[in-house]
C-alpha cells in the first residue's frame, strides 16, 4: 500500500462516518478520563496513587469476566445495533458522574461505581467495534481500516487531554465530564446514518456453545497465542499510563491541570504518527512487532529517568510511538488471521487478554508509585515488556528451529539457518 492510499478505506461512505463520529467521540472520552483522574487525585484524595488504581482496574475488570460473554453476543446479533446501545449506555454512566461532581455530591465510592458499569458496557462495545470494522469495508482495506481506526482513537488522544486541562481549569472538571457525555450521540448519530445496504455482515454463529468454540478456536491458535501473549505483557505493565502520567505530573514535577493534560496530547504526536504509518502497511508483520516493543523498552525507561518535565515529555513521543505500532499490528494480523464468524469472539478474548492485566496491574502500578515513587511504575513497565520480547523470540527461535553459531574462517561471523514452521496450526 503506498503512501497516497493511506486513507482508503474513507472512500467508503459507512466507514468514513465511523471514522468522523469516532473522532469526536474519542475525543471526549479522552477529556472524560483526565478529568476523572483529576477528580480522583486533587478533590476525592490527596494524590492517592492505589485510589487511581483501583479506578482503572475496575473499569477494565469486566473487560476480562465478560469477554468470552461479550464475543459470542458480537457474533451471534447485528453489531450496529450493539453498538448503538453501548454507546448510550456509556452515555448515561457519564451523565451521572458529571451530574453528581458538578452537583458537589461525588464521593470515592460512587467513581467506583460508574468505573465498574463503564466496564460492563465496555466489555461489549469492545470486540463489537473491532469486528464491525470489517463490515464496512473489504478484506484487502481491513489494515489501512484499523490503522485508520488508531488515527482516530490518536488524534482524539492529541486533543483531548489538552482541551480537558484547559477546560477544567476555566469551568472545572463537573462540566468537562458533561461535555464527554454529549460525544457519544457523534457515533449513534454516525451508525444510525450509515447505508445498511453497503454493510457486508459476517455470518451469525448459530446454535449453543458459542463461548467454548471461540476458546477452542484460540487454543488450536499458537500465533494467536503468541500475540496474546505480548499484548498482555504490554497492557498490563507498560500501558499504565493514565496512572503513571498522573503520578510523575503531579508528584515529581509538581505541575497542574494543564501541563498534566498536555503530557497525554504530546504523547499522542507519537501514537498519532505510528497509527498513520500502520495505515500504510499492506500487510501486518511480526517482525516489526517486535522491533516496536523493543523500542518501547528502550523509550520508557529514557522516560523514567527523565531529569525534567520537558524531557520526561520528549521521551513520551517514542513510547506512544512504539506502543501503538506494536499495538496495531498486533490487533491487524489477528484479525486478518480468523475465520469471519469468529471474529467476535476472538477479538472479544484479544481485548480481554490487552486490557485484562489492568485489574491487577493498574493497582500494583498504584502500591509502586506509593511505595516506591513515581518514576518505577514506568521503570517497571519497561523491564517486563522487554521480557516479553526475550521471551517471544526465544520461543519463536524453537519453533522454527533456529540456530546460531560463530564461524570463524574465512572470517569471523554469525551464522543464522532456520527451518520455518506455520505457527498458526489448524484454522477453522
Amino acid at each position: 500500500m503506498t503512501g497516497g492510499k493511506t486513507f482508503a478505506s474513507l472512500q467508503h461512505f459507512n466507514y468514513r462516518l465511523f471514522f468522523l463520529g469516532g473522532l469526536a467521540s474519542n475525543t471526549g472520552t479522552w477529556m472524560g478520563r483526565v478529568a476523572q483522574d483529576w477528580l480522583v487525585l486533587t478533590q476525592l484524595t490527596a494524590h492517592d496513587a492505589t485510589a487511581l488504581g483501583i479506578v482503572t482496574a475496575l473499569q477494565f475488570a469486566p473487560v476480562v469476566l465478560l469477554a468470552p460473554l461479550a464475543g459470542a453476543i458480537t457474533d451471534r446479533f447485528a453489531k450496529r445495533r450493539i453498538l448503538v446501545g453501548t454507546q448510550v449506555g456509556l452515555a448515561v454512566t457519564s451523565l451521572l458522574l458529571a451530574v453528581l461532581v458538578i452537583g458537589g455530591w461525588a464521593t470515592l465510592w460512587q467513581v467506583y461505581v460508574i468505573a465498574l458499569l463503564q466496564g460492563a458496557v465496555t466489555a461489549l462495545d469492545n470486540p463489537a467495534r473491532q469486528a464491525f470494522v470489517s463490515e464496512m469495508v473489504p478484506p484487502e482495506r481491513l489494515s489501512n481500516a484499523v490503522g485508520l481506526n488508531a488515527t482516530s482513537f490518536n488524534s482524539a488522544r492529541l486533543i483531548g487531554p489538552g482541551l480537558a486541562g484547559l477546560l477544567i481549569a476555566a469551568i472545572g472538571t463537573g462540566w468537562t465530564l458533561a461535555v464527554n457525555t454529549v460525544s457519544f450521540a457523534a457515533v449513534v448519530l454516525a451508525l444510525m446514518a450509515m447505508r445498511v445496504h453497503e454493510l457486508t455482515p459476517a455470518p451469525r454463529a448459530k446454535g449453543r456453545g458459542g463461548v467454548r468454540e471461540g476458546l477452542a478456536y484460540v487454543r488450536r491458535r499458537p500465533d494467536i497465542q503468541l500475540i496474546m501473549f505480548i499484548v498482555f505483557m504490554l497492557g498490563t505493565f507498560g500501558m499504565n499510563f493514565q496512572i503513571t502520567i498522573a503520578l510523575m505530573a503531579t508528584t515529581v514535577y509538581g505541575k497542574g491541570a494543564e501541563q498534566f493534560g498536555a503530557l497525554g496530547s504530546v504523547m499522542a504526536i507519537g501514537s498519532l504518527a505510528a497509527a498513520l504509518l500502520a495505515a500504510r502497511r499492506a500487510r501486518p508483520r511480526l517482525r516489526v512487532m517486535l522491533a516496536a516493543l523493543a523500542g518501547f523498552t528502550v523509550s520508557a525507561l529514557a522516560a523514567a529517568i527523565a531529569p525534567s518535565y520537558l524531557t520526561f515529555a520528549i521521551a513520551l513521543v517514542p513510547c506512544g510511538l512504539f506502543a501503538i505500532t506494536a499495538l496495531n499490528t498486533a490487533n491487524a494480523t489477528v484479525q486478518l488471521s480468523v475465520s469471519p464468524v469468529m471474529r467476535g469472539r476472538v477479538m472479544a478474548l484479544y481485548m480481554a487478554i490487552f486490557m485484562g492485566g489492568t485489574p491487577v496491574g493498574a493497582p500494583l502500578v498504584g502500591w509502586i508509585g506509593g511505595t516506591f515513587g513515581a518514576r518505577w511504575t514506568i521503570a517497571i513497565g519497561a523491564i517486563a515488556v522487554g521480557i516479553s520480547v526475550v521471551a517471544a523470540m526465544v520461543y519463536l527461535m524453537r519453533i522454527n528451529e533456529v540456530e546460531v553459531h560463530i564461524e570463524r574462517s574465512p572470517r569471523p561471523h554469525l551464522e543464522v539457518s532456520a527451518h520455518t514452521r506455520d505457527l498458526a496450526g489448524a484454522q477453522s
